[in-house]
């Protein structure tokens, strides 16, 4: 019975344990890397790219077969020197041959096409990257959605708990007759407001939560991210201007590689189609043999059976050279149109550069808007503190009617909303800058 009640109490702190978990920013991008379909689906066309090289290799090596037939006769044969027919004979004879051939020239087609099998895997890796790229950012986002939402919670409690406060001096003021029920019930209104913000900010964390769950494919229930230290802007920028980021996501950004690759492949593709203005040459090796059995009337070979083989083996070797001399003008079309493609795949890639130089500088612009919100925002606040302090005296000492200090109390709570709500979008846009320059780390 006490062992049965330690494994109890063992289990129970198990899931206690596990539903108090907070996962950090890089245990939910890890997993949604690692749970993400399209991620999956990318992994294995890396594994078909991998498989195509694997068959590129092969163009360098011999094809070699084997083959062996027989056949089975039955009948007389007529001699008409004799004027006589033969005795009924069943013959079975039998060959076996072995044929090997490689190509020893083809233009260079076999090399050329191991590189672009080489490329191909390049290609994934940098499509796969481009995927978990966007998944960590779509992360990013989420968890500081959370993080947000428990901001906004935190602030709306503070304030139900003030208004909570000021119902019951409210109610010390009406008994004493210093202010008119009118004004209690103004009060008991402003609670109840209070109190739905409580319940509306508990609603948006709920949906924030499962949206970061449904990322990671992970229960909601249960769920929670933990803290992370989200410093307050500073008047610095990261970066001095948006050039100096781009300068560095030429080379981290893998839609660029990719557009790169792209450029080094229609070449390939140019060199391809050249090699069918050059000879082919082949080359092959064959032996064969044969053996036979006469199975009526006498039911014996007609020679030992290995000295058959050996008496009957053939082999030779051959080479052949194809050359081209007119096909209808189609290579110089395909000639044509690889280089057309080149020309296309060349232009995106400037397509590339200038739409990654375009979302870097709106993304920096972004980060300084967002700043200069949220400088604004926090010198609201301070404000906005400053004259509910001294609204709550005057409203106290009788000085300010409730009208008017309802109107500082609802400023207050839209400051502390838009400042918070700046602070998170500064953090998030500092990160997609970060992103860009290659510099992002998850903690």
């Amino acid at each position: 019975m006490k062992t049965k009640l330690i494994l109890f109490v063992a289990l129970l702190t198990t899931i206690v344990s596990f539903s108090q978990k907070k996962w950090t920013l890089k245990e939910c991008v890890d997993q949604a890397l690692n749970k993400n379909i399209s991620i999956q689906q990318n992994k294995l066309s890396l594994d078909i790219a991998k498989t195509d090289l694997k068959s590129s290799r092969g163009n360098f090596l011999p094809s070699v077969s084997a083959s062996t037939g027989g056949n089975l006769s039955a009948g007389s044969n007529f001699d008409p020197v004799t004027n006589n027919r033969s005795a009924s004979t069943t013959f079975f004879g039998g060959n076996v041959g072995l044929n090997a051939g490689i190509t020893v020239f083809n233009g260079f087609r076999n090399l050329n096409l191991y590189k672009q099998a080489k490329l191909g895997i390049e290609t994934s890796k940098l499509d796969l990257q481009k995927i978990e790229n966007d998944v960590s950012l779509f992360v990013v986002n989420g968890y500081l959605n959370v993080l947000f939402a428990k901001e906004n919670l935190e602030v709306s409690k503070v304030q139900a708990a003030i208004s909570k406060k000021q119902i019951q001096a409210a109610k010390d003021r009406f008994e004493a007759g210093t202010i008119a029920k009118g004004e209690l019930l103004n009060f008991k209104s402003t609670a109840a407001n209070d109190l739905q913000s409580v319940i509306t900010q508990e609603n948006a964390l709920d949906l924030a939560i499962l949206n970061l769950a449904q990322l990671l494919q992970v229960p909601s229930n249960n769920f929670d991210v933990a803290p992370v230290n989200v410093d307050l802007p500073s008047a610095d920028l990261l970066y001095k201007n948006s050039n100096s980021v781009y300068e560095k996501s030429l080379t981290k950004m893998p839609e660029i590689q990719r557009a790169e690759l792209a450029i080094d492949n229609a070449t390939l593709d140019i060199e391809i189609s050249k090699s069918n203005y050059l000879p082919t040459v082949t080359s092959s090796i064959f032996a064969n043999t044969n053996y036979s059995y006469i199975i009526k009337p006498t039911g014996f070979p007609t020679g030992d059976f290995l000295d058959q083989l050996d008496g009957n083996l053939g082999y030779g070797l051959g080479f052949n050279i194809n050359i081209p001399i007119f096909n209808g003008f189609k290579t110089d079309a395909n000639v044509k149109r690889s280089k057309i493609n080149k020309e296309i795949f060349e232009t995106r890639l400037e397509s590339e550069k200038l739409n990654l130089k375009q979302t870097i500088e709106q993304a920096f612009l972004d980060v300084k808007s967002s700043l200069k919100a949220y400088q604004a925002a926090r010198i609201s606040l301070t404000a906005q503190q400053e004259a509910f302090k001294n609204a709550q005296e005057r409203y106290n000492y009788g000085v300010m009617t409730l009208f008017d200090f309802d109107l500082v109390r609802t400023r207050l709570v839209n400051a502390e909303g838009a400042m918070i709500r700046s602070k998170y979008d500064y953090v998030f846009k500092t990160k997609v800058l970060q992103f860009y320059s290659g510099e992002l780390i998850l903690e």
